[in-house]
């Protein structure tokens, strides 16, 4: 007999073992068991062909409609071209040199069908597919597995069928041993829920749609336990170190900042002031997300925050991204401040605090200085990037952190950040994005921060429309796209063309994809074609710091017409005058990066037309995203169209720790009362026992099914 943390060999055999292994990471019982089906096809009915994502390992169940031999004119050799449907789409099956499959794949047969997703004249293509033939009017399957009449479809890899997968399964489930349960007892006798040893047999093998729907369930709430179990537990731990309480004074510099304020806060602006100035005035350390669309006004109700700190005689950290964000932060705090930011110098306010500026590439001089300052408590409010938080930065008394942008940032620099209170304090932090994220996200992905939300529409913001621009299928488009940016320039304005790769580092193909497209290689070529005649530059994140200054200056003095950029540009910067952005490659892109890119434009009284030139295919996954972004500019409804689109899984993914997923079951829009629930019951289980030492089975479930790393991650968050 087996159980979930026995490792696979001895259950499979070396050689299944490996191969496991190599293609998927599954290395024990467990692994293979939360390894859960994709989808499920019924006998009988065939599977959607929409949505296949290039470059992805996808398995599919559809129906020989056509089956053609070619002769191959560059090499010799023959081609057989096997056309599969799912009654609505069709894909093409290529196979080199193998004309005997013929006899078996003929038209009218149905099978599982599994390979790469590839491109071929500007058609989906599986090449020498895998496959596997049901014999429907047998009664049964040629394998054992699809005797049933729900056939599981398993994530694959090439190499690891879903049949051959299926296979090792089912091994494991003859040899499963039943565990004690890990779940609490009574949870499972509230809820209705399964015991876990049967919802893993119902997940892989089930006997019917409703028994598959009752393991789901079970199996949801082991991913939404892991994860707030690890919650509760960080919350816990947070407590025991306090924060220095910094309350509200009279007759601050908070005060005299309102004061001079050239216009009225909103209501938001105003309500989430008030919460988060009321975390801030007590010990418990405020742990707070904010976020908003682009200048909804976040960095202001930010800097309210931060001399409410300066106020309590401690000092307050920006931390942007990038040295382009940080830089500009410090520009436009300065700005907003006025003789109130001057300590020190002619003209400054009696009651003035000293802004410093702090990144890795300062000159030695002013690095020094600004290193003193922060040191010193000279300046109350520093701003910086992850070299903040080197060994080598010290502060007088750290209180309060604002974090912008955090998913741009190693989950070790944040951790960071939290270790640098004085006295064994841990400072107040500030996450803000400028990305939307659902409820339910927010309680997953940052389980212990409390959520605030700006949802005006920017004042004085000029409406954005976004076009597709797919150049697979019509390539002369890309023609109107610069002739589209001369355009704008010739009115007056300036445009952005935005590339995902700097182009100084060598190219690496993505499969069968081509390089993606470069700064340094594009600029160049739109100065000599397209674009002659216009004032073109250059900017990326490798530039040196006063070189990347240099370049935003002369954007934003209007010095330059186009500026060809990687996603340095994608937060922070503000040019009212640019009206038009150009992404290449869009579909390398993410659907939250699409949209903070093009809030870059439209920023003035002009509307902004942004533009995404792609060669994806229509009528794949990407191409949706694409859609997606196309629709609506509203950043929480795009985020919501995101979540719907991406895998669920992908949320706690690989975008942050190079790691596989935890969450294969849940859905973080449609299982929010589970969540929540889940939420509460972890709480009062870590409440009582932190370390889970008497709940040994909950520890073990946590491991399973969110893995070290993962668990790691999610802790440092």
């Amino acid at each position: 007999m087996a159980v979930l943390r026995d490792p696979l060999t001895p259950v499979l055999g070396a050689k299944s073992a490996k191969a496991l292994a190599e293609s998927l990471k599954i290395e024990t019982v467990g692994d293979l068991l939360r390894h859960y089906p994709r989808r499920y096809a019924e006998r009988g009915e065939l599977t959607d062909i929409a949505g296949l994502e290039l470059g992805e390992h996808a398995t599919v169940m559809a129906r020989v409609e056509s089956v053609s031999k070619r002769t191959m004119r560059a090499r010799r050799g023959s081609i057989l071209e096997v056309t599969i449907t799912d009654g609505y789409r069709k894909l093409t099956c290529a196979f080199f040199n193998q004309a005997w499959r013929a006899n078996e794949l003929k038209p009218g047969k149905t099978g599982l069908f599994a390979g790469k997703v590839n491109a071929f004249r500007r058609t989906l293509q599986l090449q020498n597919p895998e496959y596997e033939l049901i014999d429907e009017n047998a009664g049964m399957s040629t394998v054992d597995e699809f005797a049933g009449k729900i056939i599981p479809v398993y994530p694959a890899a090439a190499g690891m069928p879903s049949w051959s997968i299926g296979r090792c399964v089912q091994q494991v489930l003859d040899v499963l041993d039943r565990e004690d349960e890990p779940m609490p007892p009574e949870l499972l006798a509230r809820r209705g829920l399964s015991d876990l040893f049967d919802a893993l047999h119902n997940i892989h093998r089930p006997a019917s749609w409703e028994s598959l729907e009752f393991a789901r369930e079970r199996l949801k709430w082991d991913e939404a336990m892991a994860v707030q179990l690890i919650f509760a537990q960080r919350r816990y731990s947070a407590v025991s170190r306090p924060a220095p309480a910094c309350p509200p004074k009279a007759g601050g510099i908070l005060e005299a900042f309102d004061g001079r304020l050239p216009f009225e806060l909103t209501a938001g602006q105003r309500e989430v002031g008030a919460k988060i100035a009321a975390d801030l005035a007590v010990e418990h350390p405020m742990n707070r997300l904010l976020q908003g669309e682009v200048g909804s006004g976040k960095t202001v109700v930010a800097l309210r925050a931060m001399l409410q700190v300066v106020d309590s005689g401690r000092q307050a950290a920006l931390l942007a991204p990038t040295e382009v964000l940080a830089a500009q932060h410090a520009r436009s705090l300065r700005e907003m401040l006025g003789e109130l930011g001057q300590a020190g110098e002619l003209g400054g306010a009696e009651n003035a605090t000293k802004l410093t500026l702090l990144t890795g590439s300062m000159p030695a001089k002013e690095r020094r200085q600004a290193l003193l300052d922060a040191a010193s408590g000279a300046a109350g409010i520093v701003v910086g990037t992850h070299a903040l938080i080197q060994d080598t930065v010290s502060f007088a008394d750290l209180g309060f952190v604002v974090v912008d942008e955090q998913h741009r940032f190693g989950v070790e620099q944040r951790d960071a950040l939290r270790s640098r209170g004085r006295d064994f304090t841990s400072p107040h932090v500030l996450v803000m994005t400028a990305t939307p994220i659902p409820r339910t996200v927010a309680m997953t992905v940052y389980g212990d921060l409390e959520t605030s939300s700006l949802r005006e529409m920017p004042v004085g913001r000029s409406p954005i429309s976004t076009t597709v621009v797919p150049v697979a299928e019509k390539p002369a488009w890309l023609d109107r796209v610069w002739q589209r940016i001369v355009e704008e320039v010739g009115k007056g304005h300036q445009a952005y063309v935005v590339c995902p790769r700097i182009g100084d580092e060598p190219a690496k193909n993505q499969g069968d994809q081509r390089p993606a497209l470069a700064v340094l290689e594009v600029a160049p070529e739109l100065e000599a074609g397209p674009l002659s005649g216009l004032r073109v530059g250059v900017l990326h994140g490798r530039l040196p710091s006063d070189e990347k200054d240099a370049v935003m200056r002369a954007f934003a003095d209007a010095k330059l017409d186009v500026l060809v950029a990687t996603t340095v540009i994608e937060v922070g910067v503000n040019v009212p005058n640019a009206t038009a952005m150009v992404i290449m490659d869009a579909e390398r892109f993410g659907v939250s990066q699409l949209h903070q890119l093009r809030g870059r434009v439209g920023r003035g009284d002009v509307p902004g037309i942004c533009l995404l030139v792609t060669e994806a295919l229509d009528g794949t996954a990407t191409r949706e995203r694409l859609a997606a972004v196309e629709s609506t500019t509203d950043g929480f409804e795009l985020s919501r169209l995101d979540l719907e689109l991406r895998r669920e899984g992908d949320i706690l993914g690989a975008a942050q720790s190079g790691k596989r997923s935890g969450l294969k079951l849940l859905s973080l829009l449609r299982d929010e009362e589970l969540i929540a629930d889940a939420r509460e019951v972890a709480q009062a289980i870590v409440a009582e026992d932190p370390a889970l030492g008497t709940h040994l089975g909950l520890a073990h479930m946590v491991s399973e099914v969110v893995d070290a790393d993962r668990a790691e991650y999610l802790e440092k968050t």
